[in-house]
């Protein structure tokens, strides 16, 4: 793609890489049979490909975000399904990442909407904010019904993503996990040491996913450390467009995990939420410009590993098989796209002894994406539903994923119990057996 960027703009490394990006691209347009929005909506400005000419004059004529991109823009997922069917390997992330953070800054969204967007960033990463804002939600849930039901609308209004919002909160919150800090000692003969993630949201609804991989970890001997000033990742508020919220918690990530190594060591970071994993794996990228950290960033990145990834390195055996429980394997965005991991779970969850099933257009998007179901709610049900009459085609006895906000958003449309890949691995090979017969 031709660009025509002046000399100037180019001098900005994030221009200069935007025009990289762009200049990639040769309009074939294989990424549209991909797009989630294009596949449900059939608007090229929809599509990846509408989406990048949509950003490059925004770009190139240095202009303010209009409500037109803006709309279109919102309307992605960010589930990087373009990257993996792009043979130019353009890096859309990047480029849609940058037009989120030119519309942050320039764009002056309605009143009700900049109010939900803050709150959304200042409540989702801080666990006892959001662990707060859950049992508010839940004594609020009852009340949904009386509100009234929107118009249709190509931009969806503060009452209907309250309504969303009040849907997807939990019926009970488990209680918390362990705290910042903790060290969970090897069992029998030590062969490594590891910081797990601890998470934002996935602590408060779910913090059964870390125990189960720490359960996992140290009976195959591992050291598990819970580093104690680490924060969010970054990727809710990086998904926003709040670049400066975003980066200052990486920052203090690199700074915690580097600490860390630096003391008594780690092989990995481990991360159990794909979607923060994405992001980590991105620290790199994110800080090259930061002369202090770009270097210890570079190597958080490197040390960043899925769970599944580390795992698979210690050997796993088996000590109860269970060939008759039906697994439907739904691999996350984040995880297949965005970190080019596609077969490994699924490899583990068979050699451990259940069956596992591949789930039809596995590669389309559940609508989940951070807080897309929040603020998009309308495309977000309509993937869901897909997803869920997907999976049901394979009849599982249970769904395993390897991203909180998925299990989240699937879990609100099927009774089929959805777990993470991690519990099963654990339960396999010694661990607790899941709470099968919860959804989330």
């Amino acid at each position: 793609m031709k660009t025509e960027f002046s000399l100037a703009q180019l001098a900005d490394p994030d221009i200069a890489e935007a025009d990289k990006i762009l200049r990639a691209c040769v309009h074939c347009g294989f990424c549209t049979a991909t797009c989630p929005t294009y596949v449900l909506l059939g608007d090229e400005l929809d599509s990846p490909r509408g989406r990048i000419y949509l950003i490059k004059e925004m770009l190139e004529k240095d202009q303010t975000p209009t409500a037109e991109v803006v709309k279109h823009v919102d309307r992605c997922l960010s589930c990087l399904a373009c990257m993996t069917t792009c043979p130019s390997g353009v890096n859309y992330m990047h480029l849609v990442d940058q037009a989120r953070v030119r519309i942050e800054q320039r764009y002056q969204r309605p009143l009700a909407e900049r109010l939900l967007r803050q709150v959304l960033a200042f409540v989702l990463p801080d666990p006892q904010r959001f662990r707060f804002s859950m049992v508010l939600a839940r004594l609020a849930r009852p009340l949904a019904v009386f509100l009234p039901t929107p118009r249709p609308s190509a931009t969806p209004g503060l009452i209907q993503r309250i309504k969303a919002m009040l849907a997807l909160a939990p019926h009970r919150l488990p209680s918390p996990g362990p705290l910042p800090g903790s060290v969970f000692a090897a069992l029998g003969k030590k062969r490594g040491r590891v910081a797990l993630l601890q998470g934002c949201a996935q602590q408060v609804l779910a913090p059964r996913i870390n125990q189960a991989a720490i359960s996992l970890l140290t009976r195959h001997g591992i050291e598990v450390v819970l580093v104690r000033d680490e924060q969010c990742c970054g990727a809710l508020t990086h998904h926003l467009g709040n670049d400066h919220d975003a980066l200052a918690r990486a920052r203090a990530n690199v700074a915690a995990w580097t600490a860390e190594a630096a003391g008594e060591g780690l092989d990995a970071i481990l991360v159990t939420t794909s979607g923060c994993g994405t992001v980590i794996k991105d620290y790199g990228y994110l800080l090259r410009e930061d002369a202090a950290l770009a270097a210890d960033a570079a190597k958080v990145s490197a040390l960043a590993k899925d769970i599944t990834e580390y795992v698979a390195g210690l050997g796993l055996e088996s000590t109860a098989r269970q060939d008759n429980i039906v697994v439907a394997y739904h691999s996350a965005c984040s995880l297949q796209h965005g970190q080019k991991i596609t077969g490994l779970p699924k490899e583990l969850l068979s050699k451990n002894g259940f069956v596992v099933k591949d789930v039809p257009e596995s590669h389309l998007c559940c609508g989940s994406a951070g807080t897309y179901n929040i603020l998009q709610p309308e495309l977000a049900g309509r993937l869901r539903d897909r997803k869920v009459a997907n999976i049901a085609s394979v009849k599982p006895d249970m769904i395993a994923a390897g991203n909180i906000g998925c299990m989240v958003q699937i879990a609100s449309g099927t009774s089929v119990p959805v777990v993470h890949t991690i519990e099963l691995l654990d339960w396999a090979t010694g661990g607790s057996r899941p709470a099968l017969n919860a959804q989330v």
